[in-house]
């Protein structure tokens, strides 16, 4: 390294590294003020406000979510650093100056509706902010009907929809396929629309984007002015739904969590030591595992449904639950679905017994049962 090259400053991603070690600190400590010091000292050195939101904020928190998930983290932990993050941007958002002036357009920014993952939404309104447009943020599940209210209200150029947990798929395309009759076009994101946006060209977007900042360069380069999808009905994308077993499923998921739990008590001996709440808790994960099957079935993608089942038993597996408990609750969910062909694929493996779910279900030793 010559003497000229040891002047210059670190690059920006290691002064980002750094910040986000500040922060991820002070979330641990549940610290807001020392939370905003790391965040405005950034800023002071000379960090954009739209570095701070994406490189150090947008990360620290996906790392919230994931030690969460490994059991390293409470939920009231995990609720109070996202609030923190929350303030955090609020802070940054009012600060003198901040918000370029508004001279690109309109956007509104919205949950979808039962979308209560807001941060995601939030930071992709900040960076619009300081690139120059006026944002609506309309915050959590925003249901469809006031979306559409306020659409024609405020006549926006363009609706961004967040989404982070694919059961909301469904809604999602009611309220795209709204929007885009209304005239005004759509751009997605989020985890929900998968990490290569299948699902939000499924759907019928205008446009998808994988981040904040794609998103924001897509917006101001490639979304058309008015949406190119036009008026249509829903199912028209999805020929598949003809069969009704999304719908039939949908309709029928109390009785199918109610009878499979009675089937499981009498099946599955070591359920009858469970407690009370051990009995809510497998309830709620039989419920969310219709939820995940019957998404699947409106997507006609498998892998939506045993990318759920992997992670589900890794979270298992991190609370001490076997997460082998899983393979006899399928296997009863299927008996009562053998008149669905899809469901019964789906459930079973594409190749039948040789190929179930067993085989996406992590193991206690950490392999695959």
């Amino acid at each position: 390294m010559t003497a000229d090259h040891a002047s210059v400053p670190a690059p920006a991603g290691a002064q980002a590294a750094g910040v986000r070690e500040g922060l991820w600190g002070a979330l641990q400590a549940g610290d807001e003020y020392a939370a905003a010091a790391v965040v405005f000292a950034a800023i002071d050195a000379g960090m954009s406000a739209e570095d701070v939101l994406l490189d150090v904020i947008a990360p620290v928190q996906a790392k919230v979510g994931t030690e969460w998930a490994a059991n390293r983290m409470t939920v009231a932990q995990e609720h109070t650093a996202t609030a923190i993050n929350e303030r955090v941007i609020a802070g940054l958002s009012h600060q003198p100056g901040a918000p370029a002036e508004a001279t690109l357009g309109r956007i509104t920014v919205a949950c979808v509706d039962g979308e209560w993952h807001a941060l995601p939404a939030r930071l992709l309104a900040e960076t619009l902010r300081l690139r120059g447009w006026r944002v609506d943020f309309l915050g959590a599940q925003v249901p469809t009907l006031h979306l559409i209210e306020h659409l024609h209200t405020t006549g926006p150029d363009a609706v961004a929809l967040s989404s982070s947990i694919p059961t909301r798929l469904p809604t999602a395309h009611a309220t795209i396929t709204a929007c885009q009759a209304a005239g005004v076009p759509v751009l997605a994101g989020g985890a929900a629309f998968g990490s290569d946006g299948r699902f939000a060209r499924l759907l019928g977007v205008d446009v998808w984007a994988p981040d904040a900042r794609a998103a924001a360069d897509r917006l101001a380069h490639e979304m058309p002015r008015t949406s190119l999808a036009g008026t249509h009905q829903a199912v028209d994308d999805l020929p598949h739904l003809a069969d009704q077993e999304y719908t039939l499923i949908t309709q029928s998921r109390p009785q199918l969590v109610k009878q499979t739990m009675a089937e499981l008590e009498a099946t599955y001996p070591p359920m009858r030591a469970y407690t009370d709440a051990q009995r809510q808790h497998t309830a709620e994960d039989m419920a969310h595992i219709v939820d995940f099957l019957a998404s699947a079935l409106y997507t006609d993608d498998r892998e939506l449904f045993t990318g759920f089942l992997s992670w589900t038993g890794e979270i298992l597996a991190a609370r001490g639950v076997p997460a082998d408990s899983l393979t006899p609750a399928l296997g009863l969910l299927a008996g009562q679905l053998s008149d669905f062909p899809r469901a019964t694929r789906f459930l079973s493996g594409p190749h039948g017994h040789g190929d179930g779910l067993e085989a996406v279900i992590p193991s206690p030793s950490g392999g695959r049962v």
